[in-house]
């Protein structure tokens, strides 16, 4: 069901954003104590509070308009953040040359967590500056590094 859903949120975002300069960066509907459909988008400069309640509007009401979730659920609009979770090919090619958090299901090269420079993703492999390919099946998450 989640799967489903998140596919149409994502066709009725795209088309709200047509012709804007948001971005639609991930969409996901998930169980917690309720249900939550949360919607990450960013646009050049960053997003703000009045941009995400004009697409949460914009949006819920097409969610409405459609009936595409059965039940109550909590509908969120925001930013991905500083450290985004990187997921989709757009997403490596727009951040390569930063420094990026690798976490993987098992270790890996006896080691379960990279922090690097990335260089690329293909089918296969990511890779990072300095270090020896991963593949793509072992990584759990990769995320933007932040600096403290």
């Amino acid at each position: 069901m989640p799967g489903k859903i998140e596919t149409r949120v994502e066709e009725l975002m795209n088309k709200i954003l047509d012709d804007t300069d948001f971005e639609l960066v991930d969409t996901e509907f998930v169980k917690e104590k309720d249900w939550y459909l949360r919607v990450f988008v960013d646009k050049k400069g960053g997003i703000d509070l009045d941009d995400c309640q004009f697409l949460s509007e914009k949006l819920g009401n097409l969610l409405d308009e459609e009936s595409v979730i059965e039940g109550p659920y909590i509908l969120e609009v925001s930013s991905p953040g500083l450290d985004r979770v990187l997921k989709k090919d757009k997403d490596f090619l727009r951040e390569a040359g930063k420094t990026v958090d690798v976490t993987l299901y098992a270790p890996y090269e006896d080691k379960k967590d990279f922090t690097g420079t990335l260089e690329r993703r293909d089918k296969d492999f990511l890779y990072l500056k300095d270090c020896k390919p991963i593949p793509r099946e072992k990584i759990s998450q990769v995320r933007l590094h932040i600096e403290f």
